[in-house]
Order: C-alpha cells, then sequence, then structure tokens
C-alpha cells in the first residue's frame, strides 16, 4: 500500500520547520547565556545571602553619605543665612540708634528753636508797647504846656471882678475850661495821670523842689506849693511837678509817710498845729 506525500509531508511537520526556524550556532550560543542571565536574576535562591546584605550595607551607606552632605550643604546655607540677618540685624540696630539720636538732636534743636521764638516775639511785643508809649509820650509832653497855658488863663480869669455886663467873659472862660477837661480826659485815657502833690511827703522821684519855707507846724519836707503839675504815664514819670517844700517842722513819722495817699485826699497831710490849713491856702 502507498503512502501519500502529502501526507507524509503533513505527518512531519517539525522536519520543516525544523528546517525552516533552525537558528544559527551563534545565535544559540547569545540565546543560552541570556537565558541563564534571566534565570540567574529571576531565581533569588540562586544569590548568595553575604552579597546581598553587604550589597544592602554599601547602598544604605551610600544612602547615608548623601544624606549626611546634604545636611552639611543645608547647614552652611542656614549658616550664611544666618549671618546674612545677623548683619542685617546689627545695621538695623545701628540705623535705629543713629535715628534716635537724629529725633532726640532734633527735638532738642525744636525746643531752643521754640523758646528762642517765644523769646523773640516777648521781645518784639515788648519793643513794639515800648515804642507806642514813647510815642504817646512825646505827644503828651508836647501838649502838657498847652494844659499849663489853659489853666494859667482859668486861673487869671477867676480872680477878674466881673459885674453884669461880662457876661461873655464868662462864656469865654466856661469855653477854655470845657476844652482843658475835654482835653485832660483824653489824655487819662492814655494813661497819663496828674501828680498834684499838695500836702503830701516831699518825693524827689516825682517831685523837683524849687524853694523852700520855713513852717514849724507843718511836718518836715512837706510838699507847701505846686507852681507846675507834674504827669505819670503809666508807671513812668514824664514830668515831675514843681514844688516848694516846708522845713523847720517836726519829722514825720513812719506811720503818716505810709498813709499820704489818704491823708492826700482829705485835703494833704497837717501838721501838730491847728493853723496848718490857712498856711497851705496861703
Amino acid at each position: 500500500m502507498k503512502v501519500p506525500i502529502e501526507d507524509a509531508d503533513e505527518k512531519k511537520p517539525g522536519t520543516a520547520q525544523s528546517s525552516e526556524a533552525e537558528p544559527s550556532p551563534a545565535g544559540a550560543s547569545a540565546a543560552t547565556a541570556g537565558a541563564a542571565t534571566a534565570a540567574a536574576s529571576s531565581a533569588p535562591g540562586d544569590i548568595d545571602p553575604d552579597d546581598d546584605a553587604a550589597m544592602r550595607a554599601a547602598a544604605m551607606k551610600a544612602a547615608d553619605e548623601v544624606l549626611e552632605q546634604e545636611a552639611v550643604e543645608d547647614a552652611k546655607k542656614f549658616r550664611f543665612e544666618r549671618d546674612e540677618l545677623q548683619k542685617k540685624l546689627s545695621d538695623m540696630t545701628e540705623d535705629i540708634e543713629k535715628a534716635k539720636k537724629e529725633a532726640a538732636e532734633s527735638t532738642d534743636r525744636l525746643v531752643r528753636l521754640q523758646a528762642d521764638w517765644d523769646n523773640y516775639r516777648r521781645r518784639t511785643a515788648q519793643e513794639r508797647l515800648d515804642e507806642r508809649e514813647r510815642a504817646a509820650e512825646k505827644l503828651v509832653v508836647s501838649l502838657l504846656p498847652v494844659i499849663d497855658d489853659m489853666e494859667r488863663a482859668l486861673e487869671h480869669a477867676s480872680g477878674i471882678e466881673k459885674d453884669a455886663t461880662s457876661e461873655q467873659f464868662k462864656q469865654f472862660v466856661d469855653g477854655v475850661s470845657a476844652v482843658h477837661d475835654k482835653m485832660v480826659g483824653v489824655l487819662s485815657k492814655e494813661g497819663v495821670e496828674e501828680i498834684n502833690p499838695a500836702g503830701e511827703p516831699f518825693n524827689p522821684l516825682e517831685h523837683q523842689a524849687v524853694g523852700r519855707r520855713e513852717d514849724k507846724d507843718a511836718y518836715d519836707e512837706t510838699v507847701d506849693q505846686v507852681y507846675q503839675k507834674g504827669y505819670r504815664m503809666g508807671k513812668k514819670v514824664i514830668r515831675t511837678a514843681m514844688v516848694t517844700v516846708t522845713y523847720g517842722g517836726p519829722k514825720r513819722p513812719a506811720d503818716a509817710a505810709a498813709d499820704k495817699g489818704s491823708d492826700a485826699k482829705d485835703g494833704g497831710d497837717k501838721g501838730p498845729g491847728s493853723d496848718n490849713d490857712a498856711a497851705k491856702e496861703k
């Protein structure tokens, strides 16, 4: 019985396949080496335990060295940053101290400038006031002779005998008297006061003695007559009063000198005698 060739070939597939896929000797050896390596790596049971521990120790040591190196680098970085911050803090502290010193100097300078300004303002205000007073004083001194002439005219007119036909003369005298009173009122508003020390103790700061009269009934150095009134402007005497002074009488007691103001308002000091009024009226 004959076997078909096709069947024979189909029954031997390995023969044809082996002829087509049969590798070369060199490729077989490379494949064998790779398979052996893969088998060695995939089979942990084939590695020596001592080598594995050594590898693990080496890996841990390398990791520790890396970490130590990183820690050293971080420490250097932090130390550098700390030094920089410390330097900045020191500079800021110096700047703060400098600013405090400058602020203290500025405050002290401001206080001195404020004090100087206050002194200058008070001084200039006082100078302006003094200048105004001097100007007013000059004007008042210029007007005082006019007042003196008015008073002399009125005094002279009062001694003239009048009759029924002298009505116009009386009106003239009254007009001059009104002008005099008005001028004196204007000056009094400016702080001008009369110094009329008749009967008061003699005061050389306000009175100018132009004569003396012996009077044993009046206290010694008492103003007897006032030839010309004095004037005071504020606290300054702008013209002393021209007076005569008594002498030869008893010394004035201390309490009487202290009460001269009230005695002057009552008509002047009176000496021990009772006829001093007649002497003063003379």
